[in-house]
């Protein structure tokens, strides 16, 4: 298993990252959080986790440790595959999805895409006992964090404060009120803005 990767940054898309090692580009998936905290050229150091199928081999890469443990722990839940896990990860962070599944809060998982609530109910009931000790307050991708998030992907994809702003209230204006948006949605809606400007 690769535990990390650790080298300069070659290339960044809207979900993947370029990790040149010892002359090799390894092609590294990412949240947009993650993404955002990464500069073309720039070293960087991405603790990861491969995900090997028949036809593929996946590296999953995370800011930090907590980030891929979580990330491995939520797949051991019945019917959370590595989609499902980076999605839960792209909108809550490591210790609020320990926060949720603690205190049993169906409603905070199911945010997240492609989590129901017969899913929230299973990880819940699955995970409860294995998530660790909770520990302070933290977030989810609503209340403006999301805004956040996705204003440091866009500036750090070279796009200039005022129009990554302009792209990001473009894309809020057409989110169902009351509902937590996905930033990765948000992030490639945005992205689509900003590219249909540049025509």
């Amino acid at each position: 298993m690769i535990a990390h990767v650790k080298g300069p940054v070659a290339a960044v898309t809207v979900t993947s990252a370029v990790i040149e090692v010892g002359g090799v580009g390894l092609q590294v998936f990412c949240t947009p959080a993650t993404i955002a905290s990464l500069r073309i050229g720039q070293p960087a150091t991405l603790f990861t986790s491969m995900v090997v199928r028949e036809d593929s081999l996946t590296i999953y890469g995370f800011a930090d440790a907590d980030g891929r443990e979580m990330f491995e722990l939520v797949q051991t839940a019945s019917g959370v595959g590595p989609k499902v896990a980076q999605a839960m990860l792209a909108v809550l962070d490591p210790e609020r999805i320990r926060q949720a599944i603690a205190a049993g809060e169906v409603s905070t998982l199911t945010t997240v895409p492609g989590i129901g609530r017969k899913g929230a109910e299973r990880i819940i009931l699955e995970l409860k006992d294995r998530v660790g000790p909770v520990t302070g307050a933290s977030h989810t991708a609503g209340g403006g964090v999301w805004r956040g998030q996705v204003h440091e992907a866009l500036t750090g994809l070279g796009w200039s404060a005022k129009d990554a702003d302009a792209a990001i209230d473009a894309t809020a204006a057409e989110l169902p009120e009351g509902t937590e948006p996905d930033v990765s949605a948000v992030l490639r809606d945005a992205l689509r803005t900003l590219g249909k400007g540049r025509r």
